[in-house]
């Protein structure tokens, strides 16, 4: 099961293999400084990263991508996982002894690390090949796997899911539905995203959220615990995202994705919420760093986005053809996909998130 806890360290995926031909052709365009902080080439590399695309059987995306580049380089990857936002908000703790080599998190969290100046401009290889939305336009990050915002229902306990917010503000839904803490969680920060595009602006999403909260269990760290509760009927619907949801549907049978629309005559619409990768300003492992964003823009990682992780290749030249990819497909038909205007959510986030708060008395 995918989970979105709070910052937990996982066992590190280690190898014993030297590093490679194929990882010494893998460089990107930084000219920066290379090697470990003592001028050595690194053994290890460590990667924080917002949770969903690690398997707790150890079979996920990150699980195969690690163990495939530690045999490939030689390096150890150590890897710590939690919400969107408290990882960036882990690196800022440790800005004076950093840490982490790579970030990986959610936008709107990715633009905040940047603002904030904790990214190193370096543009993989393979960064050309993804879309400029996706990617930082300095250089500073670049979506490795891509991701939508979703919502998902119980299938047993409702044969058809709501097709639009006001659907949602059924009194069946009382003390059955939940959303994660905007502010907190990358997904939950999402739905007031998604809000103020389908209804228009932030006063008239404050309104609607301030009467879904009448249904809305209470606040959540976590996006992913709540799958398994819409799973077992212990909630009748949720947020969440399309990699992680459709990953939990092998072992959560009974957890459908749906993209609310704002009224009944409007289309399901969602946004894109790409895993995206930044290198962290001093690095202590700045080349081993270097070599794994390389590594996950490669096509042969990028091929396995759908068939393992359940999610979309961030390069678009990249096809995947497995069945995984032709139901992710399906999933998205029919569903209007918008771009926010990132650089006002990074500048005004904190008053978005101030007037949920204010709405829903959270």
């Amino acid at each position: 099961m995918r989970k979105r806890s709070p910052i937990t360290p996982l066992t590190a995926v280690a190898g014993t293999l030297t590093l490679g031909l194929a990882l010494a052709a893998c460089g990107g365009s930084s000219d920066s400084g290379s090697g470990s902080s003592d001028g050595k080439a690194s053994t290890e590399v460590t990667v924080y990263s917002a949770d969903g695309l690690h398997n707790e059987a150890g079979d996920g995306f990150y699980d195969k991508v690690f163990k495939d580049f530690t045999a490939k380089t030689g390096i150890k990857v150590n890897y710590v996982e939690g919400g969107s936002g408290e990882v960036v908000q882990r690196v800022i703790r440790e800005k004076s002894n950093t840490k982490a080599d790579l970030i990986v998190t959610l936008p709107p969290f990715i633009q905040q690390a940047d603002a904030k100046g904790l990214l190193t401009t370096y543009k993989p290889a393979g960064s050309d090949k993804v879309d400029a939305a996706d990617k930082g336009a300095d250089g500073d990050w670049t979506s490795i796997v891509n991701n939508y915002l979703c919502f998902i229902y119980n299938t047993k306990e409702l044969p058809t899911p709501p097709k639009t917010w006001n659907d949602l503000l059924d009194g069946k839904f009382k003390n059955k539905l939940q959303y994660s803490t905007p502010g907190v969680a990358g997904d939950g920060t999402a739905v007031v995203i998604k809000a103020m595009h389908d209804f228009g602006g932030q006063a008239p999403a404050m309104e609607y959220l301030k009467k879904l909260q009448a249904n809305n269990v209470g606040p959540s760290a976590s996006t992913g615990q709540l799958a398994s509760k819409v799973d077992k009927g212990e909630l009748l619907v949720a947020n969440g995202d399309v990699q992680m949801n459709y990953a939990d549907q092998a072992t959560m049978p009974h957890q459908g994705i749906f993209f609310p629309a704002a009224d009944a005559s409007g289309k399901p619409t969602t946004f894109a919420l790409p895993y995206a990768a930044g290198l962290v300003k001093n690095a202590p492992h700045e080349d081993a760093a270097k070599k794994l964003l390389d590594y996950f823009l490669t096509t042969e990682v990028q091929q396995q986005v759908s068939s393992i992780g359940g999610g979309f290749a961030a390069r678009t030249d990249v096809t995947a053809t497995d069945a995984n990819a032709a139901k992710l497909k399906q999933i998205m038909s029919g569903v209007d996909v918008f771009t926010p205007d990132w650089s006002d959510i990074d500048a005004h986030l904190t008053d978005y998130v101030d007037a949920w708060k204010t709405a829903t008395g959270s």
